[in-house]
Order: structure tokens, then sequence, then C-alpha cells
């Protein structure tokens, strides 16, 4: 298995960022499009029903695929023997910005079913602040990966 990975490495890594880039645009939309559905939209009519059938196609067929293969590879890699030094300090912090990106991804989730419910009470400018967390995970993921502070 050692030298499966350590010979796939490079296109595990690839197939990562892929993923990471698929999982990242839904991340990105999906709270703009709460910003829509609670400013302009509403919970009743043709448009919020539009509305939730985008949602929830963009976190099923595009998100969820992403993020699970996002996981996948990125545990593959972190197997790969040799490949990071977890007495650094980048690979930790990295570790936990993905956390938190997981979570806002159930946050996500968990918002998209309130909206579907028609119990969302929260405003537009609530999901544009939401909207500015995947941002600054993105920015500590990609220079703990790229600068690796030691």
């Amino acid at each position: 298995m050692t030298d499966l990975l350590q010979n796939s490495y490079e296109w595990i890594k690839a197939l990562h960022v892929i993923s990471v880039v698929a999982w990242m645009a839904g991340i990105f939309y999906l709270p703009r499009l709460f910003v829509y559905h609670a400013e302009v939209v509403g919970i009743s009519g043709e448009t919020h029903t539009l509305f939730q059938t985008m949602e929830r196609r963009l976190l099923r067929a595009i998100m969820n695929p992403a993020m699970i293969a996002t996981w996948l590879f990125g545990l593959l890699m972190v197997a790969t023997p040799d490949r990071i030094d977890w007495s650094q300090i980048w690979p930790w912090a990295k570790m936990f910005a993905v956390l938190g990106m997981t979570w806002f991804h159930m946050w996500c989730a968990k918002t998209r079913k309130s909206f579907e419910a028609g119990t969302n009470e929260k405003p537009g400018r609530h999901f544009r602040i939401m909207n500015e967390v995947p941002t600054l995970l993105l920015i500590v993921i990609v220079v703990m990966v790229i600068v690796q502070p030691a």
C-alpha cells in the first residue's frame, strides 16, 4: 500500500486540488443564494421553489461529493509516508482550517433546510457576513500549504 501511495501521490494531489476547487465553488455560491433567497425571494411562491431546487442540487450534487472527495484524497496524501512533517505548525493549522470549512459546509446544509421548511428568520446581511468565513479559512489553508511556516 505504501508503494502505491508513493507512486500515485502526484495524481492523488491533483485529484485533491480538483475536488477542493469544486467544493469551494459551492461553498462560495450557496451562501450567496441564501442572501438572495432571504432578501428577495421570501418563503413562498414559484421563485422560492426554484431557489430551493437550486440550493438542494448545489449541495447534494456538487458540494457533498466534492467535500467527500476532498477529504478522501487529503487523507490519502496524509497517509503517504514521509510527505508531512507533523512536528511543524502548518499541517495542524491546515487541519483545523479544513475542519472549520467542514463545519461551514454543515452550517450551509442546516441553513438550506431552514429555507426548505420556511423557518429561516435570518436577514441577507447575516449570510453576507457568513460568506466571509470560507474566504478566511481558504486563506489560512493556502498559506499553510504553500508557505509551510515551521
